[in-house]
């Protein structure tokens, strides 16, 4: 269902609330069950790599040995071929067994991994040719018990595959069928915890990046800061005070006048000028920091914004309840930038914001919970070709660092411009 405002190119759409999302097919248990079949089998197709690689790379100490010269270059060149297969290990270990939390991590870490995993790989192959060979016994058996008569394998001395037999092979082939199953997923086990333990930081390295991105986010927060001193200054001095220059210009001439019918229309005039530097004054403060976010909440100041614009938008507002109000704010500035940045430079027809949470609950329902983080999306369908190291971007990319949010800018040429923001709400 989805909820159309009536004003013009606005739209809020509902028609799907947060974590209600039914589960997946990969997320039932025989989904589950082939993802790690095919990721134990990919892994030991890797792993025959991987030998190869390391024996190659036995080879090339050769030259080592010979031409001390040459051991850089060597390793160089060894070091990157492990770092190529152990990104092709991350990518089977994301795809088919859900490791999101790998890496960074160097050459040698790499060549670390691959040099200790390749034994786990074809382990792992082993046991699938363990189970597919049980799996081909007890079919055949099955096959033999059930059309034996019709396809000739019943022998004449009484030879054939009995129910008695089937009943004797059925315990201890179920036993062994049981302990392929476990030790598949006990090869799963292994790869993941191998790799977390080579292919991730230590806790050094995380702090050393943490100090480095705190530190390059206080440089960009100071100079959003900087540049929003600039812009208010800017918007007074060119807005807001040459009103009042001109309401000062005509209550003077209004005081010299002695002609009343005169007097009286610059008073009038005046009395314009001063509303409209009052209503300039507001979109200053507004632009500054809208008072009525934590009064009215994040969905009707986007609304708000949504109406503003001189481009028509549509807006999808989907999240369960309130996020903090640095969330807000952080959100609120950053549609409020990319609909200035569109209006000005896009020369777009619409534009589409969308406000979701990042997470969906793993339940067929709404929990009434706080989303873990708000997801903002701003497309346009202008000319594309935005400058992310642009001022207002820059800015904004700063804005939501401040915040440990991550904010991505997709602009080709030609368009559509898609600003992208996420921010963690803990």
């Amino acid at each position: 269902m989805q909820a159309i405002d009536p004003r013009p190119g606005k739209t809020f759409g509902h028609s799907t609330p947060y974590g209600a999302t039914a589960s997946s097919w990969r997320g039932t248990l025989p989904g589950r069950s082939l993802r790690t079949l095919a990721g134990v089998m990919l892994g030991a197709l890797l792993a025959v790599a991987e030998l190869g690689f390391l024996l190659v790379f036995a080879l090339g100490l050769i030259p080592i040995v010979a031409v001390p010269r040459s051991r850089r270059a060597v390793i160089r060149f060894t070091h990157r071929c492990a770092r190529q297969l152990a990104t092709l290990e991350q990518r089977r270990l994301v795809r088919f067994h859900d490791v999101h939390d790998l890496g960074p991590y160097g050459d040698r870490q790499a060549f670390g991994y691959v040099a200790r995993r390749w034994p786990l790989g074809l382990l792992g192959g082993l046991v699938l040719l363990l189970l597919v060979f049980g799996l081909v016994v007890a079919g055949s058996m099955l096959s033999a018990w059930i059309f034996g008569g019709a396809w000739g394998f019943i022998e004449e001395d009484g030879g054939a595959v009995s129910s008695a037999t089937i009943a004797v092979a059925a315990i201890p082939g179920l036993v062994l069928l049981y302990l392929n199953v476990m030790g598949i997923a006990g090869v799963r086990q292994l790869d993941v915890a191998l790799a977390r333990h080579h292919l991730t930081p230590s806790a050094e390295d995380v702090l050393a990046r943490r100090v480095s991105e705190l530190t390059l986010s206080r440089a960009e927060v100071i100079q959003v800061v900087n540049d929003e001193r600039r812009r208010i200054e800017r918007d007074l001095h060119d807005g807001v005070q040459q009103r009042l220059v001109a309401l000062g210009l005509l209550l003077s001439r209004a005081r010299r006048s002695r002609d009343p019918v005169h007097a009286a229309d610059l008073v009038r005039q005046a009395h314009d000028e001063s509303e409209q530097a009052l209503a300039d004054l507001r979109d200053v403060a507004w632009r500054v920091y809208p008072t009525v976010l934590d009064q009215l909440g994040l969905q009707e100041v986007v609304s708000v914004l949504a109406e503003r614009s001189g481009i028509p938008v549509t807006l999808r507002y989907d999240l369960p309840i309130r996020p903090p109000a640095p969330v807000e704010t952080a959100v609120y500035f950053v549609i409020s930038e990319a609909l200035t940045n569109a209006s000005k430079h896009s020369g777009a027809e619409r534009i589409r914001i969308s406000v979701q949470a990042a997470v969906p609950a793993p339940l067929g329902f709404a929990p009434a919970t706080e989303p873990t983080a708000v997801v903002v999306t701003v497309t346009d369908d202008g000319r594309g070709g935005a400058d992310p190291r642009g001022r207002g971007l820059t800015g904004l990319a700063g804005r939501v660092a401040a915040y440990d949010g991550t904010f991505t800018i997709d602009s080709p040429p030609g368009g559509p411009t898609t600003i992208r923001a996420e921010l963690p709400c803990e």
